[in-house]
This record gives structure tokens, C-alpha cells and sequence, in this order.
């Protein structure tokens, strides 16, 4: 089954798209959303597979608005009466796009996308890229082959990722959700919408006012972990932690300061103890 969040501000578009749904039985219908703030909470929430997704939104917003803020990025496609955006939805990486009245014949090919896409995650998350293993670069007239375990961070830009490692920041035709497919997690941390860093590769940590976090990398780039990603980076860190307060320009700020636990085994990463 394939969990999926409808997105649309009108009833009769939710119910038509629901109806045309019943022809297929591996789509399951967890919720339904009729604005970007209200589709924003139940896709985080509840992390579908699948969201289909209408442009026009109340409130003058639109569905590349909605996904411009989400943390958690489901495979999408849209449904709209609209065919101007058709080019700006690939640029999001949509995996189709429907023009309503939605056809059963568009739908099946839709969803058909849809299924392949998810098999071709799911292999190639059994071919994870470590930090041993090296990537062909090429820029413009420039190559390199380059080992990740010296790649320190990766931008989205678009559908194309920039790629830190030492004075270098070339780009590649990879977005950043396809990256994180491949990435190893133990090496690799998604921090927020548009960067993926290397665990290793931090040297300072910084705690918030918003519930975020702030990580400084080796080559000097300061990061910020989402409120949400804080909670996932501390958890896949199992960092053992205190506060205390410091000044910095006037006004304290809040320190992550790392304590080594003697009777549990740590490695450490940059300057960060990580309990195992």
C-alpha cells in the first residue's frame, strides 16, 4: 500500500480524486489537507509516500510554496486545472502532473511512475555510497575524483546539488533528495530543506532559541538543523549533552557543551562526542 495525502482547497476536487482512486487498491488514503499550513502539518506528521498536490492554494499561496518549506519531501504529483506550471513542477521534482478532469488512463500511468520510482529507492538503498567510496565530479572543464569521506557538505540548488570539499563547490545534476537516497545515514545527515552534511566534518555545535540547532563545518560553512531534524540529529547521535550560557555580541546564547560518558564507549567527530 501506498500511504497518500490529498491536497486540494476544494471538497468537490478531493471527493472527484478520491473517487477515481478506488480503481486502485495499492493507493490508501491516509488524510486530506485543504491548505498549505494544514497540509504542512499532516504530511510532517503523518510521512506519506504520495501526496497529490494542487497548485492554487488559499491565501494567494500555491503547492510550490507548500514544498518549499516541508522537511520531510514525499514523492508528489500534481493535480491541477492549470497547464502553465507544468516545467516549474519538474523543477520540484514532481513525478507527474495532472491536468483535471483527471482521466483513469492518466492516472494509472501516474501512479505506474510512482511504483517504479519507490522500487528504484528501495534498491539503491542497498547500495548505500560510505565514506570509502569515491565520485566522479565534472564541472564544466574541470574532473575529480573525489571520496566522500572529504565531501563536508551538499546544497540543493534546484535540481542540481553543489558539492563542498575542500576549496571546491562544483555542481551536479542530482537533487538533494536523490542524493539522500544513496547517502549512508551514519555518514550523512540531512539538516534541513536544502543541505546534507558529513557528521564527521563538524566542528561546532550551537543550541537555538527556536528549538534549532547551528553546526559549524570544517571548511567554516554554519549550517542550521531544522527544529525538527534537531530532534532526529540527537536521536541518530545519541548525543549525551549539557547546557550552559555564554555571551556572545551582548546577548547569551545557549552552548551545546558534549560530556563523555567514562562507562559508555565514544568516538568522536570533530569536536562532538558521540555515545555508540
Amino acid at each position: 500500500m501506498i500511504r497518500t495525502i490529498i491536497v486540494d482547497d476544494e471538497r468537490l476536487a478531493r471527493n472527484e480524486l478520491r473517487k477515481i482512486l478506488t480503481d486502485f487498491p495499492e493507493i490508501e488514503i491516509i488524510e486530506e489537507a485543504i491548505n498549505v499550513q494544514d497540509a504542512i502539518e499532516k504530511i510532517e506528521e503523518l510521512r506519506p509516500q504520495l501526496v497529490f498536490l494542487d497548485i492554487q492554494m488559499p491565501g494567494n499561496k500555491t503547492g510550490f510554496d507548500l514544498l518549499e518549506v516541508l522537511e520531510y519531501l514525499p514523492k508528489v504529483v500534481f493535480t491541477t486545472a492549470y497547464d502553465e506550471y507544468a516545467l516549474k513542477a519538474f523543477e520540484f521534482n514532481a513525478l507527474d502532473y495532472l491536468l483535471k478532469p483527471i482521466e483513469t488512463k492518466r492516472m494509472a500511468e501516474a501512479i505506474h511512475k510512482v511504483k517504479k520510482q519507490m522500487d528504484q529507492d528501495q534498491h539503491a538503498q542497498k547500495n548505500l555510497l560510505g565514506g570509502n567510496d569515491q565520485v566522479f565530479v565534472k564541472d564544466g572543464e574541470r574532473c575529480w575524483f573525489v571520496r566522500l569521506s572529504e565531501v563536508r557538505l551538499f546544497e540543493s540548488a534546484g535540481n542540481y546539488a553543489k558539492v563542498f570539499f575542500g576549496n571546491n563547490k562544483p555542481l551536479i545534476l542530482k537533487s538533494l533528495n536523490a542524493l539522500e537516497e544513496r547517502l549512508d545515514p551514519k555518514l550523512f545527515f540531512r539538516a534541513n530543506r536544502k543541505h546534507i552534511i558529513n557528521l564527521q566534518m563538524i566542528t561546532k555545535m550551537d543550541t537555538q532559541y527556536n528549538g534549532g540547532l547551528k553546526v559549524t563545518l570544517q571548511g567554516g560553512e554554519e549550517i542550521e538543523i531544522s527544529r525538527r531534524q534537531a530532534v532526529k540529529f540527537r536521536d541518530t547521535m545519541s548525543l549525551c549533552c549539557r547546557f550552559k550560557f555564554r555571551k556572545r555580541s551582548g546577548s547569551p546564547v545557549r552552548t551545546q557543551v558534549i560530556k563523555r560518558y567514562e562507562k559508555l564507549p565514544c568516538i568522536k567527530i570533530g569536536e562532538i562526542h558521540v555515545r555508540m
